[in-house]
């Protein structure tokens, strides 16, 4: 056994000084077959798993994600109209491109700790079945694939966030938001008439 693996070990040496040279064919099969199991690994993982396409954004210092079927647009927060007589987590309403939507401070919703506004604040705009409005944002940290495997149920320490509002948390601890949820809800839809 030793002697066999000396002798390998001796061939690959000799090659290696002489300068390891492979026929244009061998080449050529060698790419064909890393090819191909490139290929596999990719069908595998496309067959195996559903993935949820979603942005990751920080509230509260804490990494959360909606899906991107929820999101209009993402909107730098530059001013916005504070509106009397609303709850506490309705920040005011802003005008994007002659549209006045309203937007939730999810931080106050949630019951979470408060963070100044800093530059890197945006609007996430959600739309669904006609319903539209932003909701604040302290940073924008991109768009992920998240397998869909990887969320598990909410974790019951999670503080503030009831448990309607969540599709679950990933192994690295981003909170999955249901977009759905949240366009829906009657708490967070203010329709109040003043007298």
């Amino acid at each position: 056994m030793r002697e066999e693996l000396r002798d390998r070990l001796e061939k690959v040496r000799v090659q290696i000084e002489e300068g390891f040279q492979i026929s244009p064919e061998e080449k050529k099969e060698i790419l064909k077959g890393r090819a191909m199991e490139l290929a596999r690994e990719v069908e595998k993982r496309e067959k195996d798993e559903t993935h949820l396409e979603v942005v990751e954004f920080l509230l509260a210092h804490e990494r959360y994600a909606l899906e991107l079927d929820f999101i209009r647009e993402i909107y730098p927060l530059k001013e916005y109209t504070p509106l009397p007589c609303t709850p506490n987590f309705v920040l005011g309403i802003i005008n994007v491109r002659g549209q006045i939507l309203s937007i939730v401070d999810l931080k106050k919703f949630f019951g979470l700790p408060e963070k100044g506004f800093t530059d890197l604040d945006r609007i996430l705009i959600l739309r669904s079945d006609g319903k539209e409005f932003g909701i604040l944002a302290d940073e924008i940290l991109g768009v992920r694939s998240i397998p869909v495997s990887d969320i598990q149920p909410s974790l019951p320490t999670l503080s503030g966030i009831h448990d309607k509002f969540l599709k679950g948390v990933t192994i690295e601890r981003i909170v999955v938001l249901n977009g759905e949820k949240i366009l829906s809800d009657p708490d967070i839809v203010v329709h109040e008439e003043m007298e």
